[in-house]
């Protein structure tokens, strides 16, 4: 008989959601298989948890849930864990970080180091960078010892030519780090081995992806590789989203602070959570809760999402020169 060892835990922190999947690792015999995969969505707004085994089996399903923090839901998820998997020991996880700055173009072990650098990145990912390192420190906590690794979803982008990435801004602003990254980079990774492996012709040729979700963007991809982004220096940028405005013209934030007395603090805020569907609607960050509006708010903000998400997917095509398939996810 195979020793049994320990499970392999994957978890994506987003900005209103928490999303894992426990693996059986690969053996010399077989590959990984997924004994459970779940989420806690609706985080701040109205939870729900959900759990299936590699089946599809329902193993779990709570929708009647007091409003959770981030916090809340990465504790609730360790004590399902613990429930579910008690006998078994956590070997490793792997952790969804959103922004890897210039330094991280690959997965890295974390460590106090690591965890430092991260932590600089957190103005560049307000809504993101908080909850996957927070999500790092409960793992920890909750299981000592055991090697965790941080994947990044700058990480996708880092092949993009000059043109993509950079501002026309002074030129040292790029060497000291103000560039595109681009964001969502692993769902993208993904999506190129995928459609690889089910569509190898249309991999090869020119494709853009449309990232569709409480967060969105688009990605120019050509044969296989990113070659432009939506989102830019932040995940701020490119499409509207959720809470978020999408691009915007500077000269609103300018008008902002000198004529309406913002401060940074204020301008995040605005930017980042009050914006977006939610801030059009004036009724929620929610695509289905608008979906089920009769209000005409929420017909203008469904209007607008699709309107800017059609001209991002034509910006996309015309960097790539031509277009072979569209892909939604």
């Amino acid at each position: 008989m195979t020793e049994r060892t320990g499970l392999v835990l994957v978890i994506n922190a987003g900005s209103s959601s928490l999303k894992f999947r426990v693996f059986e690792p690969a053996t010399a015999a077989s590959g990984a298989a997924v004994l459970a995969s779940g989420q806690i969505d609706g985080i701040g707004v109205r939870p729900r948890f959900v759990a299936e085994d590699g089946s599809g089996e329902e193993l779990a399903r709570v929708t009647d849930m007091a409003v959770l923090d981030h916090d809340g839901a990465i504790r609730l998820l360790i004590e399902w864990l613990g429930e579910r998997f008690g006998g078994r020991g956590i070997a490793v996880v792997g952790h969804r970080v959103v922004h890897g700055g210039t330094e991280h173009a690959a997965p890295v072990l974390v460590d106090d180091r690591v965890m430092a650098e991260l932590r600089k990145l957190v103005p560049l990912a307000p809504l993101h960078q908080p909850h996957n390192l927070g999500a790092i420190e409960a793992v920890a906590a909750a299981y000592p010892g055991v090697p965790q690794v941080a994947c990044f979803d700058t990480a996708f982008h880092r092949g993009h030519p000059w043109v993509a990435d950079t501002f026309a801004l002074p030129r040292h602003f790029y060497d000291e780090g103000l560039r595109r990254y681009g964001f969502h980079g692993l769902s993208y990774e993904y999506i190129a081995r995928e459609l690889a492996r089910t569509a190898p012709a249309l991999a090869a040729g020119r494709v853009v992806v449309a990232h569709l979700g409480n967060g969105a963007s688009c990605c120019a991809m050509l044969a296989g590789r990113s070659i432009d982004s939506s989102m830019g220096f932040t995940a701020l940028d490119g499409l509207p989203m959720g809470t978020r405005t999408g691009q915007i013209d500077p000269g609103v934030l300018l008008h902002l602070i000198d004529e309406r007395g913002f401060d940074t603090a204020r301008l995040q805020t605005l930017l980042y959570h009050e914006s977006g569907l939610k801030g059009l609607s004036g009724i929620s960050s929610d695509m289905r809760d608008l979906e089920a509006s009769d209000r005409p708010e929420a017909e203008e903000a469904i209007a607008y999402f699709a309107y800017r998400a059609r001209c991002q997917i034509a910006a996309q095509a015309a960097a790539l020169e031509g277009l072979d398939g569209l892909v939604f996810t």
